[in-house]
């Protein structure tokens, strides 16, 4: 099952950017304190990290996705990708800061620009394709009560971020997102499906998906001979309204079966 997405790019809702079914997220590469993963891991080093990554280009893999909480990944990310900054669509955050093991937020307008000013300069590049705030979890109040969508709104303006959106946690959160922003990021999987209701509206309005927590973090449980990867890959392509599924592991044996797997559920779907 030698199967790659390369074939498989598809708009990501009404943004102009064109992305792989799959994207990789790189928590693994910054941070291994207070990440929910069941197993240990170790931070690959800067050959392994290479490694990885051209891997994932080889798979079709043209998606990336980061965040300033995610430690040291953005400024591994930035020499790691020098010359190969048209082959990736690549998603930071704002809004969450992880130091000395623990997070905090900040959702000013200052804040917001100087985070965006410092993951340019990390990741070594003149924009960045998505912008995602991070959520506390008070989703409405992020929204509503502080300046981070219109300051996102003005750095799209300026041509520093392509498009923006909303990693948040609620349905509510997830609509309002929606409705004045180009994307949101949502939990969509075999053990929560809460969130539909914010595919359903991005489906109805041409906005952008990605999904978070796919495989579950990895936590899936089925039927005994049931594949959870491919199960989880079912559902979530199911839906019409979903652009790509992060998927963050370190292993090249899991992202090479992990591509595989979508890329025949996206190609056998009737």
């Amino acid at each position: 099952m030698n199967e790659t997405l390369h074939d498989l790019h598809r708009p990501l809702g009404d943004t102009g950017l064109t992305i792989s079914p799959l994207g990789l997220g790189t928590v693994k590469l910054g941070r291994d304190q207070g990440v929910k993963y069941p197993n240990g891991f170790t931070i690959p080093d800067d050959q392994a990290a290479r490694a990885l990554l051209d891997l994932a280009r080889e798979l079709g893999i043209n998606l990336l996705d980061t965040a300033p909480a995610y430690g040291r990944s953005e400024e591994r990310l930035g020499p790691l990708l020098r010359g190969q900054r048209q082959y990736w669509v690549i998603v930071s955050k704002v809004g969450e800061e992880f130091e000395n093991g623990l997070s905090h937020f900040d959702f000013s307008a200052a804040h917001t620009r100087r985070s965006v000013e410092r993951s340019l300069q990390r990741l070594e590049t003149d924009h960045l394709d998505l912008l995602l705030v991070h959520s506390d979890g008070n989703d409405l109040a992020v929204l509503e009560n502080t300046e981070v969508y219109p300051t996102l709104a003005a750095l799209k303006a300026e041509g520093k971020i392509r498009a923006f959106g909303f990693s948040g946690k609620t349905v509510d959160g997830g609509l309002l997102a929606l409705r004045d922003g180009d994307c949101a990021m949502v939990t969509y999987n075999l053990n929560e499906q809460a969130e539909r209701p914010v595919l359903d509206y991005a489906a109805a309005h041409g906005k952008g998906i990605l999904i978070k927590k796919a495989l579950a973090s990895g936590h899936a449980c089925l039927a005994p001979g049931v594949d959870p990867v491919r199960a989880s890959f079912e559902l979530v392509f199911g839906h019409p309204a979903v652009g790509a599924a992060i998927v963050g592991t370190i292993n090249p044996l899991h992202l090479a079966h992990n591509v595989a797997t979508a890329a025949n559920v996206i190609r056998t779907r009737p």
